[in-house]
């Protein structure tokens, strides 16, 4: 890319956080945007980006925030920590923008490291967009689900049946839980199925381990630094998938789809989902997942079916599109919207029949 549609990138990026209520990150990226130069090891690597630096390719400007927020929540950078939230409010463009650029050549090696691994943010908020979707799995099929999420972090949306979560006026998951969640809720009622999980598994290439201290950081690192309710509920949904038995595995997507998919579940709907990830594969790669959750659909029967839920960009607007295709039949529809940190729901359902 050139380094005029890197900084294009950031300044997109600035607009996203901005208008998902992080006016800091907006601001960081804004002055990257403006102030990168070539002639530092960190601006070289990112202004001559070989591949896609928007949010719909590698999010580098997600990477580079990541790694500024590990630098100054770990201590090894004190003069970035002393601009960063709480103190930021008072902390001018200028003064921003020297304790960055500071970094940038300070701890160069940590940050290039940091720019070649994606963002990771699971974000929690997202399971309460998805239980709707496994609802009306289960309110189309009558079977309990088997669960199989697709680039799932830490895995913390595996457990959204540990979660308090609120739909419109419906509620799922004990009050008492850590965790709580409780959108904006648009459009019909949410499904009336039951959430009854009998299995569950996740993928990743880089999968984020709760029970590392080291991990938990580097996911906390993703969180955007000025929103200290998405830190804390992330660290709750940390300790609830800490304290189980379950780690997501690591594995390529397309190999892990496969051997899933041969398995043949008699009694439950496995349920294959994904949220924000899939546009994180290569073109040729999510052609073939497709196929290979294709050709698993055609063999699906109603003792034994398979649906493929997911929040995802559509290119539709605004948010991401949530979707479900479900087999026997494959018949694929678009059943609601979500915002894409989880903060409302539109919901349309499953028009018809199955």
């Amino acid at each position: 890319m050139t380094e005029l549609t890197v900084k294009e990138a950031f300044i997109r990026q600035g607009e996203a956080c901005r208008s998902l209520g992080s006016s800091f990150l907006g601001q960081q990226c804004e002055l990257c945007a403006e102030k990168l130069q070539s002639g530092g090891v960190v601006a070289d690597r990112i202004l001559n980006w070989q591949g896609d630096a928007s949010a719909l390719g590698d999010s580098v400007p997600l990477r580079l925030m990541g790694a500024l927020h590990a630098l100054a929540r770990n201590g090894r950078a004190p003069e970035l920590a002393a601009v960063y939230p709480p103190a930021h409010k008072t902390v001018s463009d200028d003064k921003l923008w020297r304790a960055t650029s500071s970094a940038l050549e300070t701890h160069s090696e940590f940050i290039l490291d940091r720019l070649q691994g994606p963002p990771q943010t699971n974000e929690v908020r997202r399971s309460a967009a998805i239980l709707p979707l496994f609802l009306e799995v289960n309110r189309l099929t009558k079977l309990p689900l088997v669960i199989s999420e697709v680039g799932a972090s830490a895995g913390l949306n595996l457990f959204l049946d540990e979660f308090h979560i609120q739909l419109g006026d419906q509620f799922w998951g004990s009050p008492k839980s850590s965790v709580n969640l409780h959108p904006t809720w648009y459009g019909k009622p949410a499904p009336a199925g039951q959430l009854e999980i009998v299995s569950r598994a996740g993928c990743d290439l880089v999968p984020i381990d709760p029970g590392s201290e080291e991990d938990r950081e580097r996911l906390m690192s993703y969180i955007w630094a000025d929103q200290e309710e998405r830190l804390t509920r992330t660290a709750a949904a940390l300790q609830i998938a800490a304290s189980a038995d379950l780690r997501v595995e690591k594995a390529d997507a397309l190999d892990w789809l496969e051997h899933s998919l041969a398995i043949r579940r008699v009694g439950a709907a496995h349920v294959i989902f994904s949220t924000i990830a899939w546009q994180y594969l290569p073109d040729d790669a999510r052609a073939r997942g497709k196929e290979i959750i294709h050709a698993a659909g055609a063999q699906a029967t109603t003792e034994a079916p398979i649906a493929w839920v997911a929040m995802e960009v559509d290119g539709g607007a605004p948010g991401a599109g949530l979707t479900m295709t479900l087999w026997p039949g494959g018949e694929q529809q678009t059943v609601g919207r979500a915002d894409f940190h989880g903060r409302w729901i539109d919901w349309t359902g499953w028009v018809g029949e199955w």
